[in-house]
This record gives C-alpha cells, sequence and structure tokens, in this order.
C-alpha cells in the first residue's frame, strides 16, 4: 500500500496550526486506509510556532517537524518533498480552506497513474465561497497560463496538491522559485516535460485572516510568467 506525506508549511502559525493537525491527523485516522505521516515545515517563524510543532510530534510519532531558517513557501515544500520517503507526498495550507473530503480522491489520482493530482477551486463541480476579487484575479491568471503555456488546468494555485514520489525527485531540480509562485512553475515544468495532471473538485472557503498578499503575489507570479517566458522551460535529462 502507497505511503503519504502531508507537509503543511507555516509561518507565524501558533495558533491554527494545533486545530489543523487535530483536525487532520483525526481525518487521516478514520477516512485514509494507508500509512500516513504530516510533515510541518516551519520556515522563519517568529513567534511560538516551531515549539508548538515540536509538541505536537513529541505526542504523536507520525508527525515530523523541520526547521528551516529562511521564509518561502516553496522552500518549504522542496525541502520536505526531497526528504520524505513516502510513495506520495501532498501537500496543504493551515488553515485548511481546502476540505478534507476531497483528499481521497486527490490520492487516487495518483495511484490511478497521475504524477500531479491538484484541487481545483474553479472546477465545475467545486462548491466555493471567496472574494469577487480573488475570484477575478484567478480566472484571469489561470487564462494567462492556459494562452502563454498551454497549460490546460483551471487552478494553479490551489494548496492542496498530491504528486508522486518519482515526479517530485524528476521536477523539484527544474523549479527555481521558492516562493509563492513555486506552484504554478511546478505545474508547467511538469506540463511540458509530460507529466499528466489529474484536478480534483473541491470544497473551499476563503479564510478571512489569510497571510496571503494578493498584490504582491501577483507581481510575483507575473514576474515568474516572464522569466519562463524569456528564459524557456527546463527539460528532464534523459541521458543520465
Amino acid at each position: 500500500m502507497r505511503t503519504i506525506d502531508i507537509v503543511i508549511p507555516v509561518l507565524n502559525e501558533e495558533i491554527a496550526l494545533p486545530l489543523c493537525v487535530e483536525r487532520l491527523t483525526y481525518y487521516l485516522s478514520h477516512s485514509i486506509d494507508r500509512p500516513w505521516t504530516i510533515s510541518i515545515v516551519d520556515n522563519g517563524s517568529l513567534d511560538k510556532t516551531l515549539l508548538v510543532a515540536q509538541g505536537l510530534a513529541k505526542n504523536d510519532e507520525r508527525v515530523h517537524v523541520l526547521s528551516l531558517s529562511t521564509k518561502g513557501r516553496g522552500r518549504a515544500l522542496r525541502t520536505a518533498w526531497i526528504q520524505s520517503k513516502s510513495d506520495i507526498v501532498c501537500y496543504m495550507d493551515v488553515d485548511l480552506s481546502t476540505k478534507l473530503g476531497a483528499l481521497p480522491s486527490l490520492l487516487s489520482a495518483v495511484d490511478e497513474g497521475y504524477d500531479i493530482a491538484i484541487g481545483s477551486r474553479l472546477a465545475s463541480e467545486s462548491v466555493v465561497t471567496r472574494s469577487f476579487k480573488r475570484e477575478i484575479i484567478s480566472r484571469f491568471y489561470n487564462l494567462l497560463l492556459r494562452l502563454i503555456f498551454g497549460l490546460k488546468i483551471t487552478d494553479a494555485q490551489c494548496g492542496f496538491k498530491a504528486l508522486s514520489k518519482e515526479a517530485a525527485n524528476k521536477l523539484l531540480p527544474l523549479v527555481e522559485n521558492n516562493n509563492w509562485f513555486f506552484d504554478t512553475e511546478l505545474l508547467i515544468v511538469g506540463y511540458v516535460n509530460d507529466h499528466t495532471i489529474a484536478e480534483i473538485p473541491v470544497e473551499w472557503v476563503e479564510d478571512s485572516d489569510t497571510r496571503v498578499k494578493i498584490m504582491k503575489t501577483v507581481v510575483e507570479d507575473l514576474l515568474g510568467i516572464l522569466r519562463l517566458k524569456l528564459t524557456g522551460i527546463p527539460r528532464i535529462n534523459t541521458n543520465r
């Protein structure tokens, strides 16, 4: 049976983290019939997040903690996924905005042979609650990815993803960004290198306490798109 490792990157989340791990642990224990681990990656927190994470790990041997001194969601995911010994590596946001009921479908897609599986807030079956502003920005952004790179997905940025460890090992060395554009770059690089991507409908509720600075993230994403367009998308070296 294929094992899974769910990575939760955190930055100054001492309050939200315990509830997240409690809910996730309960769900995994009762609804996922396979070996699992949770990897909390603290990257540069200035509050008690790391101490809280270490306390949670002491209470459950299936919860692991990584500590990075440098910020960056992409850096956190890259580090945890590379180190992971599991067959499938996953990622979800600490606020659990994406309801966990979509997790079995996400894992099943990878089990069935997809290299990458992603939650999509823009799939027709999805149930989403978020601001009109974020809805418009998201739709425009994903349209841009389709027009420029031919990326045939509806939602590159949903914080709910899984990929086979084999795919992670091949693709991560080709992904340059270590911050918010990481998700998109991973999907673009995977798509161009003929990795299959499954989209899973989700139920998603916007977190009113989100740490995402929308305009700053938009600028980073546009600069990332420009970089890939100008420099080209790296290919997997098949001669190794």
